[in-house]
């Protein structure tokens, strides 16, 4: 096969034309050139980022910072996997990702950030957070998870909390996927008609489009409160995930002052 049309640059002729947009272009059932010529562009410039999430792994090792990312936003809305690409590449020995399940009963006694602070980085370490303490300013009062005592006592308790753990050193970025209500409903559709991703519809995701506005009025809330020069929120638009991966990416390699080959204090 061989991509030829008046509307594409030479650049992007050479791109449709490699063995990769080819592969592409066979396995649909309408060509789109347009559509595959985005996707290998998309998958070009990942690589490039990918290539400098290496050099800022190797910052953090060799100076032994400690870098906490937090992943939060709606259902479906792409988290894992952009934390998925943000990985792909990197020492598996010197990052983790963690994705905490409902708490047990000792740990429901516990101060509530108790178990976060378990799972905070240590020197050199990256910490990915697929949902974080977070879920107690949305998921938790929305579904009725926790108590309104519960809930107010985090949102006093949480920019103290998040200012103790950046003052002692750790590097914390806060991102936040943010998808249409139309895109949520299509993603779920999606979910349900595949068999290899149907267990990931929780109770939780179901009643997910029932309450959206509930959703909306606590989310508002939390970046009114949490949100601060200092330890800000940055919210990326997901409707498309491919964007959303590079503009997460991008941020994190904006955010951690790395240099390679370079160390110091």
């Amino acid at each position: 096969m061989n991509v030829s049309a008046p509307n594409f640059s030479e650049d992007e002729l050479k791109l449709l034309n490699s063995n990769k947009a080819i592969k592409l272009m066979l396995q649909q059932k309408e060509v789109n050139p347009a559509k595959v010529l985005r996707y290998v562009e998309y998958e070009r410039k990942l690589e490039e980022l990918q290539v400098e999430l290496i050099k800022l792994q190797h910052w953090v090792i060799n100076n032994q910072k400690r870098v906490c990312i937090i992943f939060e936003g709606r259902d479906a809305a792409g988290k894992g996997g952009a934390i998925r690409r943000l990985t792909h590449h990197l020492n598996p020995r010197f990052y983790k990702v963690v994705a905490l399940p409902k708490p047990t009963e000792q740990e429901r006694g516990q101060w509530y950030f108790q178990r976060y602070i378990n799972k905070l980085p240590n020197p050199g370490e990256i910490v990915l957070f697929d949902r974080s303490w977070y879920n107690r300013a949305v998921v938790e009062p929305v579904n009725d998870f926790c108590t309104s005592e519960e809930y107010e006592r985090f949102m006093n308790e949480v920019n103290h909390f998040e200012s103790m753990i950046t003052n002692d050193g750790v590097m914390l970025i806060k991102l936040y996927f943010s998808i249409s209500k139309k895109e949520q409903q299509r993603r779920f559709d999606e979910i349900k008609r595949n068999p290899l991703k149907r267990w990931k519809m929780s109770p939780v995701d179901e009643k997910a489009q029932e309450l959206w506005d509930v959703y909306t009025e606590y989310k508002q809330r939390m970046f009114d409160h949490t949100h601060s020069e200092a330890i800000p929120w940055t919210v990326l638009e997901a409707d498309r995930k491919t964007v959303a991966r590079i503009k997460a990416i991008e941020h994190v390699l904006e955010t951690v002052p790395y240099q390679e080959g370079v160390t110091g204090p």
